[in-house]
């Protein structure tokens, strides 16, 4: 029998098939229409610029007509056989109920019922038909049915047992947990990340939000994402690393914050020091980092500077750590936390003030950032300044005094205030405002001492006390408080302590007076140069 081939279909530029005209035309509703008015006798032409699946689902297609609507519909085909259908109109009012269209829709409608390989299969051939998968709702079914599943394997109890004598399905016992059953419960959590994971990005992004919107578990999700980005960039590009990190750091950001450790944040933030990501995913990561920073460590911070920059670490990009971390709510700035950023960036500050190319005004930054209630102490601050003023010995007096002002000398410690006041580095105006606060410290400790001292001479007067204080809440107070003092059996040495202190302030004092009969001579004799600067008198111990 001959077989007349008086059609030529040329398939987005690639393949040319020679048909039957009145075969495929009893299908396709869109040929009927090209060439129902066709009556040449000759060889007919058609052009598909834009055929989805190629000429391989082309070829799919041409065998369902040649074999009068019959073809085998399964997971590897049918995302691809469907959208040939749509595209070539083959429905029921061109072929009745024998038609593509109608046998693709009723298997798309059993996904539910498909195994995972197959689903998966299918949902892998929808990176290729995206647009025409989206349309047609193959991705959705598809995504819906996985997603489904991952939720369902979730549910089921961490504490299975199929080792149980009795044979009782689950056991609900914490206290017979081992180790290796919290090891099956991870790995029963966590199968599905191999399988998942030859996925493109943007059905990444797709599946991943579509379990957010479930209420999957975060950290789980968390960790597949940092699996999926690890796999990814064994092998691929780097724009393709480009678009997997963007996409892993979209995902992150909307997660719930105690789901990924900031360790992981870090590593991320690792990788993408030689990707150019675009700006909202990188300042959305170094939100995420600001308000994980308390559990950073020192390691963390030291991050080399970009190309090109002459310091040493990036000052800059732990800046806006800081400024992130400041944004949080209340929750965050807890005073524990505020405690531990202050501790750390004390260390980072310390391990930067070396750095010969470190600017004042950046130096200066990492001191002010924090706000003044996050120190109990001002000591390693001190500390910093001292290495960051010797190392940078040319900076003006001016700009000294800008570092220096951002010192609380009222959370020195009395050695930082001594060490000061001898320090020639600093600019003298600083030595004696140590010392000044130095001094209040200790006359505010001694006026209260002796606000107490009446209440101490006698038991009589400590009664007498204790009557008026009956009228008054805060006297009575008071009163309490002098009367350990007079039972106290270490009264004496206390009070020899405060006169030894008081020794002290009056040599501050002498010292203070000193300072200023030095800088009016100073002043005087216009001397620009401290080469040889004089010691202070050392205090009596």
């Amino acid at each position: 029998m001959a077989v007349c081939c008086d059609l030529e279909v040329d398939v987005n530029g690639k393949e040319t098939f020679l048909l039957d005209k009145k075969i495929i035309c009893s299908f396709s509703g869109r040929l009927r229409q090209l060439l129902g008015k066709s009556t040449s006798a000759k060889r007919n032409k058609v052009i598909f610029h834009d055929f989805p699946g190629g000429a391989e689902n082309f070829e799919l297609m041409s065998r369902f007509c040649y074999n009068n609507g019959k073809i085998a519909i399964n997971p590897s085909n049918i995302s691809l056989l469907y959208s040939a259908a749509q595209f070539m109109e083959m429905n029921n009012s061109v072929s009745g109920n024998c038609n593509l269209l109608e046998k693709t829709e009723k298997s798309i409608e059993e996904i539910s019922y498909w195994t995972w390989p197959d689903l998966l299969f299918a949902f892998k051939h929808c990176q290729d038909l995206q647009q025409l998968a989206t349309s047609s709702g193959i991705l959705e079914k598809c995504l819906d049915s996985l997603v489904g599943r991952l939720a369902m394997t979730s549910e089921a109890s961490p504490c299975a047992s199929t080792s149980s004598p009795d044979n009782s399905g689950f056991r609900l016992s914490c206290d017979t947990r081992s180790t290796e059953s919290l090891k099956n419960s991870f790995s029963r959590a966590t199968w599905w990340f191999e399988d998942l994971s030859v996925l493109s990005p943007n059905l990444i992004e797709m599946l991943i939000k579509s379990m957010v919107s479930r209420k999957y578990n975060h950290v789980i999700i968390s960790q597949f994402l940092l699996y999926y980005q690890k796999s990814k960039f064994y092998t691929a590009s780097s724009d393709e690393k480009r678009k997997v990190l963007e996409i892993v750091i979209d995902i992150l950001y909307i997660l719930d914050p105690s789901s990924i450790s900031c360790k992981s944040l870090f590593g991320i933030l690792q990788g993408l020091r030689s990707l150019n990501i675009r700006k909202s995913s990188r300042n959305k990561l170094e939100s995420m980092i600001g308000s994980h920073i308390y559990q950073a460590t020192l390691d963390n911070l030291l991050i080399p500077s970009p190309y090109g920059t002459s310091y040493l670490y990036d000052v800059n990009l732990v800046l806006r750590f800081l400024k992130a971390f400041l944004r949080g709510g209340s929750w965050q700035l807890s005073p524990m936390r505020m405690k531990k950023v202050s501790s750390l960036i004390d260390l980072y500050i310390a391990e930067v003030a070396p750095d010969p190319c470190l600017k004042s005004s950046k130096f200066l930054a990492l001191v002010v950032t924090l706000p003044d209630s996050a120190r109990d102490s001002w000591d390693e601050l001190y500390h910093a300044m001292d290495i960051y003023l010797e190392v940078h010995a040319g900076l003006s007096e001016e700009e000294k005094m800008k570092i220096c002002c951002a010192l609380n000398y009222e959370k020195l410690s009395r050695e930082a205030c001594i060490h000061l006041s001898q320090n020639a580095k600093f600019p003298s105006k600083s030595a004696v405002q140590a010392l000044i606060s130095q001094q209040l410290k200790i006359k505010n400790l001694l006026q209260g001492t002796n606000n107490a001292k009446p209440y101490t001479d006698s038991p009589r007067s400590f009664t007498e006390a204790r009557g008026k204080a009956k009228k008054d809440e805060a006297s009575e107070q008071i009163v309490l408080y002098s009367g350990r003092l007079d039972i106290t059996a270490d009264s004496e040495k206390l009070r020899a302590h405060l006169q030894g202190m008081q020794w002290r302030v009056r040599e501050l004092e002498e010292v203070c007076k000193k300072m200023q009969t030095q800088m009016a001579k100073i002043m005087k004799s216009k001397i620009s140069s401290r080469s040889t600067p004089r010691s202070l008198p050392r205090l009596c111990s």
